[in-house]
This record gives C-alpha cells, sequence and structure tokens, in this order.
C-alpha cells in the first residue's frame, strides 16, 4: 500500500512541533523509508515526529520516525528511523547459562 491521508492525525502541537499518529498494515520498515510521507510534504515539517502502528492487525509493528527532511519543489519528504531493532531475547543452551542468571543478594535487607 501506499500513504493514505485518512490515517495521519495529530496528537499534540506546541512551538512550532507536531507530535503525530500514522495507522497502516504497511510493514515499520516500508514506514520507515524515504519518500513514505511524500503525499504530506504540505503538512510535515523538519523535527515533527510520527509515531505509527504498522503491519497487519495479526502482526501490529512500531515504528517512531522523525521528518529529516521536506523539499516542497520535488515534493520529497525525509524521515530517519528511531526505532531500533528488538534485541533478541537470551538464549539459554545448557545449565551453565542458567548461573549467569543468578544474582546472588548481598547485604541486608
Amino acid at each position: 500500500m501506499a500513504y493514505a491521508p485518512k490515517d495521519l492525525s495529530v496528537l499534540a502541537y506546541a512551538n512550532g512541533f507536531t507530535l503525530w499518529h500514522y495507522t497502516t498494515p504497511d510493514a515499520a520498515a516500508q514506514v520507515s523509508e524515504i519518500g513514505y510521507f511524500n503525499g504530506a510534504v504540505d503538512l510535515l515539517r523538519i523535527g515533527d515526529m510520527i509515531l505509527a502502528n504498522a503491519g497487519p492487525a495479526s502482526q501490529i509493528e512500531g515504528a517512531v520516525v522523525i521528518v529529516s527532511g521536506s523539499d516542497r519543489k520535488s515534493l520529497t519528504v525525509s524521515v530517519t528511523s528511531l526505532t531500533s531493532p528488538a534485541p533478541a531475547p537470551p538464549v539459554i543452551t545448557g545449565a551453565n547459562d542458567v548461573g549467569a542468571l543468578y544474582i546472588p543478594a548481598t547485604g541486608t535487607r
């Protein structure tokens, strides 16, 4: 899919900064691409942030992007993702790994 204007809404505005919310069935990686928000070039300003609920209903992903460029002549909006990939959970492969998770108590309670 592509950017849909009806799914972009203002959450807060102050001092020339706008915090937006966007919802889409598109993947978070797609929302974070340069040009995805070109249709909103007249609304978005450099420094604005967009909180996005992305992905199909069965696999919602979160994305946070900041508008890093907005060129009205070329109608291009650049965004920078502030969402880092989630760290992988620890994998316990044997009895020795369990000890790494043990934190002995020190002192008195």
